[in-house]
C-alpha cells in the first residue's frame, strides 16, 4: 500500500494568533491519527506560480488514514479554532508512488 502525503500551501495568513491556536491543537491531533510531519515552515524558495509562504507536508501510511485524520474529531476541533477567514490555503492529500 502506498503512503499518502497531506500537503498544505498557505497563500495568505490574515490572523497569526488564530493560526498559532490552531497549530497547538492540529499538530497533536494529526500525530495521534498517525501523521508524521516531514516539513513545516516558510518555503525556502518558490518557482513558477509559487509564493514564499508557509508549507506543511505530513506523511501517512495510506490515503484512508490521511482522510480519517482530517475528518477526525481532533482535527475538526482545530479547524473550528482556525476559523474560515484566518488563512487562505490549499490542502491536498496525494498518494505516494
Amino acid at each position: 500500500m502506498a503512503k499518502a502525503y497531506w500537503i498544505a500551501f498557505y497563500h495568505s495568513i490574515k490572523n497569526p494568533d488564530a493560526l498559532a491556536a490552531y497549530a497547538k491543537l492540529a499538530g497533536p491531533a494529526v500525530q495521534a491519527a498517525g501523521g508524521r510531519f516531514l516539513a513545516r515552515g516558510t518555503a525556502a524558495k518558490a518557482y513558477e506560480a509559487g509564493i514564499i509562504q508557509r508549507v506543511v507536508v505530513i506523511e501517512f501510511e495510506s490515503v484512508e488514514q490521511a482522510v480519517a485524520a482530517h475528518d477526525g474529531a481532533g482535527y475538526q476541533a482545530a479547524l473550528r479554532v482556525l476559523g474560515k477567514d484566518s488563512v487562505e490555503r490549499d490542502l491536498r492529500i496525494v498518494e505516494g508512488v
